[in-house]
Protein backbone atom coordinates (compact mmCIF):
# COMPACT_ATOMS: atom_id res chain seq x y z
CA UNK A 1 0.00 0.00 0.00
CA UNK A 2 2.85 2.54 0.79
CA UNK A 3 4.32 2.02 -2.52
CA UNK A 4 1.08 2.97 -4.28
CA UNK A 5 0.28 5.62 -2.46
CA UNK A 6 3.95 7.12 -2.59
CA UNK A 7 3.31 6.45 -6.83
CA UNK A 8 0.50 8.56 -6.69
CA UNK A 9 1.71 11.43 -4.32
CA UNK A 10 4.39 11.78 -6.48
CA UNK A 11 2.29 12.04 -9.44
CA UNK A 12 0.28 14.59 -8.38
CA UNK A 13 3.53 16.78 -6.89
CA UNK A 14 5.18 16.45 -10.20
CA UNK A 15 1.81 17.47 -11.98
CA UNK A 16 0.42 20.38 -9.46
CA UNK A 17 3.36 21.05 -7.27
CA UNK A 18 0.86 19.98 -4.39
CA UNK A 19 1.87 18.04 -1.56
CA UNK A 20 -1.07 16.19 -1.49
CA UNK A 21 -1.97 13.09 1.40
CA UNK A 22 -3.50 10.01 -1.20
CA UNK A 23 -6.23 8.03 0.95
CA UNK A 24 -6.54 4.53 -0.59
CA UNK A 25 -9.70 2.09 -0.51
CA UNK A 26 -9.95 -1.62 -1.35
CA UNK A 27 -12.60 -1.68 -3.57
CA UNK A 28 -15.04 -4.64 -5.16
CA UNK A 29 -12.20 -6.90 -6.86
CA UNK A 30 -13.55 -6.07 -10.58
CA UNK A 31 -12.87 -2.16 -10.06
CA UNK A 32 -9.67 -2.79 -9.02
CA UNK A 33 -6.88 -3.73 -6.25
CA UNK A 34 -6.72 -0.16 -4.84
CA UNK A 35 -8.93 2.76 -5.44
CA UNK A 36 -8.77 6.83 -4.86
CA UNK A 37 -10.66 9.68 -4.79
CA UNK A 38 -7.67 12.28 -4.82
CA UNK A 39 -8.75 13.87 -7.96
CA UNK A 40 -12.09 15.02 -7.01
CA UNK A 41 -10.41 15.98 -3.89
CA UNK A 42 -8.18 18.47 -6.25
CA UNK A 43 -10.36 19.57 -8.34
CA UNK A 44 -11.90 22.55 -6.64
CA UNK A 45 -8.63 23.23 -5.58
CA UNK A 46 -6.96 23.29 -9.10
CA UNK A 47 -10.20 24.50 -10.67
CA UNK A 48 -10.18 22.05 -12.84
CA UNK A 49 -12.41 18.59 -14.42
CA UNK A 50 -11.52 15.76 -11.78
CA UNK A 51 -11.88 13.35 -15.00
CA UNK A 52 -9.25 15.57 -16.14
CA UNK A 53 -6.84 15.50 -13.12
CA UNK A 54 -7.44 12.07 -12.70
CA UNK A 55 -6.21 11.46 -16.53
CA UNK A 56 -3.25 13.24 -16.19
CA UNK A 57 -2.19 11.01 -12.82
CA UNK A 58 -2.97 7.94 -14.50
CA UNK A 59 -0.68 8.90 -17.09
CA UNK A 60 1.87 9.66 -14.85
CA UNK A 61 1.66 6.60 -12.76
CA UNK A 62 2.27 4.35 -15.29
CA UNK A 63 4.87 6.82 -16.93
CA UNK A 64 6.74 6.52 -13.51
CA UNK A 65 5.32 3.81 -11.98
CA UNK A 66 4.77 1.23 -14.37
CA UNK A 67 6.87 -1.30 -13.05
CA UNK A 68 4.14 -1.17 -9.90
CA UNK A 69 0.70 -1.39 -11.83
CA UNK A 70 -0.83 -4.10 -14.34
CA UNK A 71 -3.38 -0.98 -15.13
CA UNK A 72 -4.90 2.12 -14.05
CA UNK A 73 -8.19 3.76 -15.01
CA UNK A 74 -10.56 6.41 -14.56
CA UNK A 75 -14.01 5.77 -13.49
CA UNK A 76 -17.29 7.63 -13.36
CA UNK A 77 -16.15 11.50 -12.38
CA UNK A 78 -12.88 10.63 -11.24
CA UNK A 79 -11.98 7.98 -9.27
CA UNK A 80 -8.80 6.07 -9.89
CA UNK A 81 -8.62 2.33 -9.80
CA UNK A 82 -4.92 0.71 -9.58
CA UNK A 83 -4.20 -3.08 -10.64
CA UNK A 84 -0.68 -4.62 -9.75
CA UNK A 85 1.30 -6.43 -11.71
CA UNK A 86 0.91 -9.94 -10.31
CA UNK A 87 5.11 -10.25 -9.71
CA UNK A 88 4.48 -7.36 -7.04
CA UNK A 89 1.41 -9.07 -5.60
CA UNK A 90 3.51 -12.41 -5.30
CA UNK A 91 6.26 -10.58 -3.83
CA UNK A 92 4.42 -9.01 -1.38
CA UNK A 93 3.57 -11.98 -0.04
CA UNK A 94 5.98 -13.49 1.75
CA UNK A 95 5.81 -10.22 4.01
CA UNK A 96 1.80 -10.13 4.06
CA UNK A 97 1.82 -10.11 7.87
CA UNK A 98 4.66 -7.09 8.05
CA UNK A 99 2.95 -4.30 10.19
CA UNK A 100 3.94 -0.98 10.42
CA UNK A 101 5.27 -0.21 13.78
CA UNK A 102 3.35 3.38 13.68
CA UNK A 103 4.65 3.05 17.77
CA UNK A 104 8.05 2.44 17.97
CA UNK A 105 9.26 3.41 21.52
CA UNK A 106 6.21 5.13 22.73
CA UNK A 107 5.08 3.62 26.06
CA UNK A 108 1.15 2.81 26.19
CA UNK A 109 -0.83 2.32 29.30
CA UNK A 110 -3.89 0.56 28.44
CA UNK A 111 -5.90 0.38 31.55
CA UNK A 112 -9.54 -1.92 31.51
CA UNK A 113 -11.57 -4.46 33.20
CA UNK A 114 -11.26 -2.45 36.53
CA UNK A 115 -13.37 -4.18 38.95
CA UNK A 116 -14.33 -3.68 42.62
CA UNK A 117 -13.35 -5.78 45.43
CA UNK A 118 -16.01 -7.16 47.20
CA UNK A 119 -19.07 -7.05 43.92
CA UNK A 120 -19.32 -9.97 41.89
CA UNK A 121 -17.55 -9.92 38.35
CA UNK A 122 -20.43 -9.17 35.95
CA UNK A 123 -20.74 -9.64 31.77
CA UNK A 124 -19.36 -6.11 31.86
CA UNK A 125 -15.67 -6.87 33.54
CA UNK A 126 -15.80 -10.20 30.84
CA UNK A 127 -16.33 -7.49 27.85
CA UNK A 128 -14.25 -4.86 29.39
CA UNK A 129 -11.30 -7.23 29.78
CA UNK A 130 -11.78 -8.93 26.35
CA UNK A 131 -11.98 -5.65 24.49
CA UNK A 132 -9.00 -4.04 26.54
CA UNK A 133 -7.04 -6.93 25.77
CA UNK A 134 -7.45 -7.06 21.89
CA UNK A 135 -6.33 -2.88 21.94
CA UNK A 136 -3.46 -3.99 24.04
CA UNK A 137 -2.15 -6.37 21.34
CA UNK A 138 -2.91 -4.41 18.43
CA UNK A 139 -0.52 -1.49 20.27
CA UNK A 140 1.98 -3.87 20.88
CA UNK A 141 2.22 -5.35 17.41
CA UNK A 142 2.48 -1.23 15.94
CA UNK A 143 5.69 -1.36 18.35
CA UNK A 144 4.46 0.76 21.37
CA UNK A 145 5.56 -1.17 24.91
CA UNK A 146 2.07 -1.45 26.67
CA UNK A 147 1.68 -1.83 30.07
CA UNK A 148 -1.64 -3.14 31.17
CA UNK A 149 -3.35 -1.97 34.44
CA UNK A 150 -6.29 -2.49 36.39
CA UNK A 151 -8.02 -0.23 38.88
CA UNK A 152 -10.64 -0.99 41.38
CA UNK A 153 -12.26 0.21 44.66
CA UNK A 154 -11.00 -1.49 47.70
CA UNK A 155 -12.35 1.50 49.66
CA UNK A 156 -15.49 3.27 48.81
CA UNK A 157 -19.08 3.30 49.72
CA UNK A 158 -19.79 0.09 47.81
CA UNK A 159 -17.22 -1.35 50.09
CA UNK A 160 -18.93 0.32 53.15
CA UNK A 161 -22.29 -1.67 52.32
CA UNK A 162 -20.78 -5.45 51.67
CA UNK A 163 -19.00 -4.80 55.13
CA UNK A 164 -21.71 -3.51 57.23
CA UNK A 165 -23.38 -6.29 56.05
CA UNK A 166 -20.96 -8.96 56.51
CA UNK A 167 -20.44 -8.07 60.12
CA UNK A 168 -24.11 -8.39 60.37
CA UNK A 169 -24.26 -11.52 58.65
CA UNK A 170 -20.98 -12.55 61.01
CA UNK A 171 -22.75 -11.65 64.19
CA UNK A 172 -19.74 -9.30 64.94
CA UNK A 173 -16.28 -8.90 63.63
CA UNK A 174 -15.71 -12.87 63.71
CA UNK A 175 -13.00 -13.66 61.72
CA UNK A 176 -13.18 -17.65 62.16
CA UNK A 177 -16.60 -17.55 61.02
CA UNK A 178 -15.92 -16.20 57.51
CA UNK A 179 -12.59 -18.36 57.23
CA UNK A 180 -15.19 -21.08 57.81
CA UNK A 181 -17.26 -20.15 54.33
CA UNK A 182 -16.40 -22.56 52.23
CA UNK A 183 -14.64 -21.06 49.20
CA UNK A 184 -16.93 -22.21 46.17
CA UNK A 185 -19.90 -20.33 48.22
CA UNK A 186 -17.57 -17.32 49.26
CA UNK A 187 -18.45 -15.42 45.95
CA UNK A 188 -22.46 -15.69 46.22
CA UNK A 189 -21.98 -14.94 49.93
CA UNK A 190 -20.55 -11.95 49.41
CA UNK A 191 -22.55 -10.84 46.58
CA UNK A 192 -25.79 -11.49 48.58
CA UNK A 193 -24.21 -8.68 51.58
CA UNK A 194 -23.44 -6.23 48.74
CA UNK A 195 -27.13 -6.68 47.77
CA UNK A 196 -27.90 -6.71 51.75
CA UNK A 197 -25.94 -3.52 52.37
CA UNK A 198 -27.33 -1.46 49.65
CA UNK A 199 -30.76 -2.32 50.51
CA UNK A 200 -30.11 -1.16 54.23
CA UNK A 201 -28.46 2.19 52.72
CA UNK A 202 -31.16 3.06 50.60
CA UNK A 203 -34.07 2.42 52.74
CA UNK A 204 -33.16 2.30 56.73
CA UNK A 205 -31.69 5.87 58.33
CA UNK A 206 -29.75 4.24 61.01
CA UNK A 207 -28.05 1.73 58.55
CA UNK A 208 -27.35 4.47 56.31
CA UNK A 209 -25.45 6.48 58.70
CA UNK A 210 -23.49 3.36 60.05
CA UNK A 211 -22.12 2.44 56.88
CA UNK A 212 -21.27 5.73 55.84
CA UNK A 213 -19.16 5.84 59.45
CA UNK A 214 -17.73 2.10 59.09
CA UNK A 215 -16.53 3.52 55.52
CA UNK A 216 -14.81 6.32 56.89
CA UNK A 217 -13.60 3.65 59.30
CA UNK A 218 -12.06 1.73 56.25
CA UNK A 219 -10.43 4.83 55.08
CA UNK A 220 -8.52 5.34 58.28
CA UNK A 221 -7.31 1.86 58.24
CA UNK A 222 -5.79 2.36 55.36
CA UNK A 223 -4.21 5.49 56.55
CA UNK A 224 -2.62 4.10 59.60
CA UNK A 225 -1.85 0.64 57.77
CA UNK A 226 -3.73 -1.53 59.99
CA UNK A 227 -3.57 -4.67 59.59
CA UNK A 228 -4.33 -6.40 63.56
CA UNK A 229 -7.33 -4.64 64.66
CA UNK A 230 -10.70 -7.36 64.42
CA UNK A 231 -12.01 -4.94 61.40
CA UNK A 232 -9.15 -4.85 60.02
CA UNK A 233 -8.63 -9.34 59.69
CA UNK A 234 -12.01 -9.28 58.25
CA UNK A 235 -11.48 -6.69 55.56
CA UNK A 236 -8.07 -7.64 54.58
CA UNK A 237 -9.23 -11.24 54.45
CA UNK A 238 -12.16 -10.31 51.71
CA UNK A 239 -9.80 -8.44 49.69
CA UNK A 240 -7.05 -11.11 49.82
CA UNK A 241 -9.63 -13.56 48.43
CA UNK A 242 -10.97 -11.05 45.60
CA UNK A 243 -7.63 -10.51 44.26
CA UNK A 244 -5.64 -13.35 44.73
CA UNK A 245 -8.71 -16.14 44.22
CA UNK A 246 -11.49 -15.08 42.27
CA UNK A 247 -10.12 -12.21 40.27
CA UNK A 248 -6.78 -14.49 39.54
CA UNK A 249 -9.42 -17.37 38.24
CA UNK A 250 -11.28 -15.10 36.21
CA UNK A 251 -8.38 -13.72 34.25
CA UNK A 252 -6.53 -17.07 34.12
CA UNK A 253 -9.66 -18.65 32.49
CA UNK A 254 -9.85 -15.97 30.17
CA UNK A 255 -6.12 -16.02 29.19
CA UNK A 256 -6.22 -11.73 30.24
CA UNK A 257 -2.83 -10.59 32.35
CA UNK A 258 -1.99 -7.30 33.65
CA UNK A 259 1.15 -5.79 34.83
CA UNK A 260 -0.18 -3.69 37.76
CA UNK A 261 -2.85 -3.82 39.78
CA UNK A 262 -4.12 -0.17 41.46
CA UNK A 263 -6.28 -0.42 44.15
CA UNK A 264 -8.11 3.13 44.85
CA UNK A 265 -6.58 3.09 48.33
CA UNK A 266 -3.48 3.16 46.60
CA UNK A 267 -4.02 6.32 44.76
CA UNK A 268 -6.71 7.91 47.19
CA UNK A 269 -4.23 9.96 49.02
CA UNK A 270 -2.72 11.33 46.61
CA UNK A 271 -5.84 12.32 44.60
CA UNK A 272 -7.17 14.21 47.91
CA UNK A 273 -3.92 16.01 47.83
CA UNK A 274 -3.69 16.90 44.43
CA UNK A 275 -7.91 18.48 44.28
CA UNK A 276 -6.91 20.35 47.76
CA UNK A 277 -3.83 21.92 45.96
CA UNK A 278 -5.72 23.14 43.53
CA UNK A 279 -8.00 24.87 45.20
CA UNK A 280 -8.43 28.22 43.17
CA UNK A 281 -10.73 30.28 40.76
CA UNK A 282 -11.84 27.73 37.63
CA UNK A 283 -10.53 24.57 39.22
CA UNK A 284 -11.60 23.17 42.31
CA UNK A 285 -13.72 24.92 45.01
CA UNK A 286 -15.48 24.42 48.10
CA UNK A 287 -19.01 24.08 48.04
CA UNK A 288 -21.52 22.89 51.00
CA UNK A 289 -18.57 21.57 53.00
CA UNK A 290 -17.61 19.46 50.05
CA UNK A 291 -14.74 20.24 47.17
CA UNK A 292 -16.38 20.20 43.49
CA UNK A 293 -15.26 21.00 40.36
CA UNK A 294 -17.99 23.26 37.95
CA UNK A 295 -18.33 21.70 34.62
CA UNK A 296 -20.86 23.77 33.37
CA UNK A 297 -18.79 26.59 31.48
CA UNK A 298 -17.50 23.48 29.58
CA UNK A 299 -20.69 21.75 28.47
CA UNK A 300 -20.20 19.63 31.00
CA UNK A 301 -21.82 19.18 34.65
CA UNK A 302 -20.60 19.66 38.38
CA UNK A 303 -19.14 16.99 40.14
CA UNK A 304 -18.09 15.97 43.61
CA UNK A 305 -14.16 15.43 44.26
CA UNK A 306 -13.92 15.49 47.92
CA UNK A 307 -17.61 14.65 49.56
CA UNK A 308 -18.58 16.43 53.25
CA UNK A 309 -16.82 13.64 55.27
CA UNK A 310 -13.42 14.83 53.52
CA UNK A 311 -13.43 11.49 52.07
CA UNK A 312 -12.14 11.34 48.41
CA UNK A 313 -14.87 10.24 45.96
CA UNK A 314 -14.01 8.21 42.57
CA UNK A 315 -13.14 11.62 40.99
CA UNK A 316 -10.54 12.62 43.10
CA UNK A 317 -9.44 8.96 42.98
CA UNK A 318 -8.88 9.09 39.35
CA UNK A 319 -7.24 12.21 39.58
CA UNK A 320 -4.75 10.17 41.96
CA UNK A 321 -4.31 7.52 39.64
CA UNK A 322 -3.63 9.14 36.19
CA UNK A 323 -0.57 11.04 38.38
CA UNK A 324 0.45 7.70 39.14
CA UNK A 325 0.44 6.01 36.11
CA UNK A 326 2.27 9.09 34.69
CA UNK A 327 4.76 8.68 37.34
CA UNK A 328 5.08 4.59 37.14
CA UNK A 329 5.23 4.16 33.47
CA UNK A 330 5.95 7.47 32.00
CA UNK A 331 3.10 6.90 29.42
CA UNK A 332 3.08 8.72 25.99
CA UNK A 333 -0.38 7.16 25.78
CA UNK A 334 -2.85 5.93 28.52
CA UNK A 335 -5.92 4.60 27.07
CA UNK A 336 -8.70 4.12 29.53
CA UNK A 337 -11.62 1.79 28.65
CA UNK A 338 -14.66 2.03 30.58
CA UNK A 339 -18.55 1.54 29.90
CA UNK A 340 -20.38 4.35 27.91
CA UNK A 341 -22.69 5.21 31.13
CA UNK A 342 -18.81 6.58 32.32
CA UNK A 343 -18.56 9.02 29.55
CA UNK A 344 -19.73 11.81 31.21
CA UNK A 345 -18.00 10.87 34.36
CA UNK A 346 -14.51 10.94 32.78
CA UNK A 347 -15.07 14.03 30.70
CA UNK A 348 -15.74 15.61 33.50
CA UNK A 349 -12.47 14.45 35.61
CA UNK A 350 -10.11 15.19 32.37
CA UNK A 351 -11.41 18.52 32.33
CA UNK A 352 -10.68 19.40 35.86
CA UNK A 353 -7.47 17.61 35.27
CA UNK A 354 -6.40 19.83 31.68
CA UNK A 355 -6.73 22.87 34.20
CA UNK A 356 -3.66 22.38 35.82
CA UNK A 357 -1.83 19.31 33.69
CA UNK A 358 -3.20 19.76 30.22
CA UNK A 359 -0.17 17.29 29.23
CA UNK A 360 -1.82 14.69 30.73
CA UNK A 361 -5.22 15.11 29.23
CA UNK A 362 -3.78 14.99 25.94
CA UNK A 363 -2.20 11.88 26.16
CA UNK A 364 -5.13 10.36 27.70
CA UNK A 365 -8.05 8.58 24.96
CA UNK A 366 -11.11 7.83 26.73
CA UNK A 367 -13.01 4.17 25.02
CA UNK A 368 -16.05 3.14 26.11
CA UNK A 369 -18.60 0.23 25.41
CA UNK A 370 -22.10 -1.11 25.65
CA UNK A 371 -23.65 -3.44 28.25
CA UNK A 372 -23.78 -6.98 27.55
CA UNK A 373 -27.20 -8.68 27.80
CA UNK A 374 -28.62 -12.36 26.47
CA UNK A 375 -30.87 -12.44 23.68
CA UNK A 376 -34.20 -11.61 25.16
CA UNK A 377 -32.82 -10.38 28.55
CA UNK A 378 -33.58 -7.54 30.80
CA UNK A 379 -31.63 -4.81 32.12
CA UNK A 380 -29.71 -5.90 35.22
CA UNK A 381 -28.56 -4.22 38.61
CA UNK A 382 -25.75 -5.84 40.59
CA UNK A 383 -27.51 -3.48 43.35
CA UNK A 384 -30.49 -5.04 42.70
CA UNK A 385 -28.37 -9.03 42.63
CA UNK A 386 -30.05 -9.84 39.26
CA UNK A 387 -27.08 -8.81 37.43
CA UNK A 388 -25.27 -11.36 34.57
CA UNK A 389 -22.37 -12.46 35.92
CA UNK A 390 -19.05 -12.81 34.09
CA UNK A 391 -19.67 -16.74 34.31
CA UNK A 392 -22.85 -17.13 33.57
CA UNK A 393 -22.27 -15.57 29.75
CA UNK A 394 -19.18 -17.90 29.64
CA UNK A 395 -21.54 -20.95 31.22
CA UNK A 396 -23.99 -19.72 28.58
CA UNK A 397 -21.33 -20.61 25.46
CA UNK A 398 -20.23 -23.56 27.40
CA UNK A 399 -23.60 -25.16 27.16
CA UNK A 400 -24.34 -24.05 23.49
CA UNK A 401 -21.46 -25.43 22.36
CA UNK A 402 -22.48 -29.09 24.29
CA UNK A 403 -25.49 -28.89 22.79
CA UNK A 404 -23.99 -28.32 19.07
CA UNK A 405 -21.03 -30.79 19.42
CA UNK A 406 -21.94 -33.17 22.05
CA UNK A 407 -18.57 -31.71 23.86
CA UNK A 408 -17.23 -29.15 25.74
CA UNK A 409 -13.36 -27.15 24.60
CA UNK A 410 -13.11 -24.36 26.41
CA UNK A 411 -10.88 -22.57 23.46
CA UNK A 412 -13.66 -23.24 21.55
CA UNK A 413 -16.28 -21.37 23.70
CA UNK A 414 -13.30 -18.70 24.93
CA UNK A 415 -12.91 -17.77 21.45
CA UNK A 416 -16.77 -17.64 20.81
CA UNK A 417 -17.00 -15.22 23.23
CA UNK A 418 -14.66 -13.13 22.56
CA UNK A 419 -15.68 -12.85 18.65
CA UNK A 420 -18.93 -12.46 19.47
CA UNK A 421 -17.41 -9.16 21.75
CA UNK A 422 -15.31 -8.02 19.45
CA UNK A 423 -16.53 -8.05 15.93
CA UNK A 424 -19.32 -5.23 16.74
CA UNK A 425 -17.92 -1.86 16.92
CA UNK A 426 -16.89 -0.71 20.24
CA UNK A 427 -19.42 1.84 21.68
CA UNK A 428 -22.63 0.12 21.30
CA UNK A 429 -24.81 -2.48 23.38
CA UNK A 430 -23.96 -6.12 23.13
CA UNK A 431 -26.62 -8.59 22.62
CA UNK A 432 -24.92 -12.00 22.99
CA UNK A 433 -26.45 -15.06 21.62
CA UNK A 434 -24.91 -18.09 22.51
CA UNK A 435 -26.33 -20.56 19.95
CA UNK A 436 -24.66 -18.16 17.41
CA UNK A 437 -21.81 -17.79 18.66
CA UNK A 438 -20.74 -21.25 18.47
CA UNK A 439 -21.81 -22.18 15.46
CA UNK A 440 -19.09 -23.16 12.78
CA UNK A 441 -21.09 -21.47 10.07
CA UNK A 442 -21.66 -17.89 9.75
CA UNK A 443 -19.30 -15.11 11.46
CA UNK A 444 -17.81 -16.84 14.23
CA UNK A 445 -15.23 -17.27 16.35
CA UNK A 446 -15.15 -21.00 15.67
CA UNK A 447 -16.14 -20.59 12.32
CA UNK A 448 -12.53 -19.01 11.89
CA UNK A 449 -10.98 -21.27 14.15
CA UNK A 450 -12.17 -24.27 12.15
CA UNK A 451 -11.17 -22.11 8.95
CA UNK A 452 -7.49 -22.35 10.87
CA UNK A 453 -7.96 -26.01 11.32
CA UNK A 454 -8.97 -26.79 8.08
CA UNK A 455 -6.25 -24.93 5.99
CA UNK A 456 -3.67 -27.02 8.10
CA UNK A 457 -5.22 -29.82 7.96
CA UNK A 458 -4.54 -29.29 3.75
CA UNK A 459 -0.33 -28.53 4.54
CA UNK A 460 -0.59 -31.66 6.83
CA UNK A 461 -1.61 -34.22 3.71
CA UNK A 462 0.65 -32.68 1.18
CA UNK A 463 3.39 -35.28 0.69
CA UNK A 464 5.95 -32.47 -1.22
CA UNK A 465 7.10 -29.06 0.10
CA UNK A 466 5.26 -25.75 -0.82
CA UNK A 467 6.87 -23.89 -3.62
CA UNK A 468 7.67 -20.32 -4.61
CA UNK A 469 4.30 -18.25 -6.43
CA UNK A 470 5.65 -17.75 -10.23
CA UNK A 471 2.67 -16.48 -11.34
CA UNK A 472 -1.25 -16.60 -10.44
CA UNK A 473 -4.26 -17.63 -11.77
CA UNK A 474 -7.70 -15.75 -11.55
CA UNK A 475 -8.34 -17.64 -8.14
CA UNK A 476 -5.26 -17.31 -7.00
CA UNK A 477 -5.05 -14.18 -7.50
CA UNK A 478 -7.82 -12.83 -5.44
CA UNK A 479 -6.82 -14.77 -2.69
CA UNK A 480 -3.51 -13.32 -2.91
CA UNK A 481 -4.95 -9.80 -2.70
CA UNK A 482 -6.95 -10.34 -0.01
CA UNK A 483 -4.10 -11.44 1.85
CA UNK A 484 -2.37 -8.58 1.38
CA UNK A 485 -5.11 -6.57 3.38
CA UNK A 486 -4.14 -7.55 6.36
CA UNK A 487 -1.26 -5.16 6.71
CA UNK A 488 -3.65 -2.18 5.76
CA UNK A 489 -6.22 -3.28 8.13
CA UNK A 490 -4.53 -3.75 11.27
CA UNK A 491 -3.11 -0.30 11.05
CA UNK A 492 -6.47 0.85 10.66
CA UNK A 493 -7.49 -1.16 13.65
CA UNK A 494 -4.21 0.41 15.53
CA UNK A 495 -5.13 4.17 14.46
CA UNK A 496 -8.77 3.57 15.32
CA UNK A 497 -8.05 1.33 18.44
CA UNK A 498 -10.88 -0.80 16.81
CA UNK A 499 -10.72 -4.57 16.85
CA UNK A 500 -13.97 -5.45 15.21
CA UNK A 501 -11.85 -4.07 11.84
CA UNK A 502 -9.76 -7.39 12.13
CA UNK A 503 -12.74 -9.61 12.53
CA UNK A 504 -14.40 -8.36 9.80
CA UNK A 505 -11.39 -8.63 7.78
CA UNK A 506 -10.58 -12.16 8.66
CA UNK A 507 -13.93 -13.35 8.17
CA UNK A 508 -13.85 -12.24 4.70
CA UNK A 509 -10.50 -13.86 4.11
CA UNK A 510 -11.96 -17.41 5.26
CA UNK A 511 -14.57 -16.66 2.81
CA UNK A 512 -12.44 -15.88 -0.07
CA UNK A 513 -10.15 -19.18 1.34
CA UNK A 514 -13.51 -21.24 0.57
CA UNK A 515 -14.38 -19.61 -2.34
CA UNK A 516 -10.78 -20.27 -3.80
CA UNK A 517 -11.04 -24.01 -2.19
CA UNK A 518 -14.09 -24.74 -3.23
CA UNK A 519 -12.98 -24.30 -7.21
CA UNK A 520 -9.50 -25.53 -7.11
CA UNK A 521 -7.71 -28.60 -5.91
CA UNK A 522 -4.96 -27.96 -4.03
CA UNK A 523 -3.45 -31.70 -3.27
CA UNK A 524 -2.65 -33.71 -6.63
CA UNK A 525 -3.42 -30.37 -8.42
CA UNK A 526 -0.53 -29.60 -10.64
CA UNK A 527 -0.23 -25.86 -9.26
CA UNK A 528 0.30 -28.02 -5.43
CA UNK A 529 3.39 -26.89 -5.08
CA UNK A 530 2.58 -23.05 -5.56
CA UNK A 531 -0.96 -23.65 -3.84
CA UNK A 532 0.06 -25.10 -0.70
CA UNK A 533 2.34 -22.32 -0.54
CA UNK A 534 -0.94 -19.50 -0.89
CA UNK A 535 -2.40 -21.83 1.72
CA UNK A 536 0.78 -21.61 4.01
CA UNK A 537 0.42 -17.80 3.81
CA UNK A 538 -3.55 -17.99 4.88
CA UNK A 539 -2.78 -19.84 8.32
CA UNK A 540 -0.34 -17.21 8.86
CA UNK A 541 -2.42 -14.49 8.52
CA UNK A 542 -5.60 -16.21 10.04
CA UNK A 543 -3.21 -17.25 12.63
CA UNK A 544 -1.56 -13.77 13.21
CA UNK A 545 -5.04 -12.25 13.27
CA UNK A 546 -6.49 -14.81 15.67
CA UNK A 547 -3.76 -14.11 17.89
CA UNK A 548 -4.33 -10.19 17.95
CA UNK A 549 -8.10 -10.96 19.15
CA UNK A 550 -6.81 -13.34 21.95
CA UNK A 551 -8.44 -16.17 20.17
CA UNK A 552 -6.68 -19.72 20.06
CA UNK A 553 -5.87 -20.88 16.67
CA UNK A 554 -6.03 -24.67 16.37
CA UNK A 555 -4.48 -27.45 14.26
CA UNK A 556 -7.23 -29.42 14.40
CA UNK A 557 -11.16 -29.30 15.34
Amino acid sequence: MKDVQAAIEASVSTLYSIESKVELTRPDPQFGDYATNVALQLAKKLGKNPREIAEAICEGVLRDDGALFRTVEVAGPGFINLWLKDEVIIGQLSNATDIHRSLTNKRVVVEYSDPNPFKVLHAGHLYTSIVGDAVANLLEVAGATVYRVNFGGDVGLHVGKTMWAVLHKLGGEKLEALQAIPEENFVSWMSDAYVQGTAAYEDDEHAKQEIIDLNKRIYEMHMQNDQTSSLAKIYWYCRSWFYDVYFKTFYDTIGTRFDKYYPESVVAELGTETVKKHIAPGMFEESDGAIVFRGEPYGLHTRVFINKQGLPTYEAKDVGLIFTKKKDFDFDLSVVITGNEQEQYMAVVLKAIEQFAPELTRATKHLTHGIVKLQGGQKMSSRKGNILRAVDVLEAASQANKIATGKTDMNVELGAVKYAFLKVRTGGDIIYNPEESVSLEGNSGPYLQYAHARAKSILAKASAPKGELASLDSSERMLAVKLLEYGDVIARAVEELMPHLVCTYLYELAQEFNRFYEHNRVIDDPRQSERLGLVACYVDVLNKGLMLLGIHAPDSM
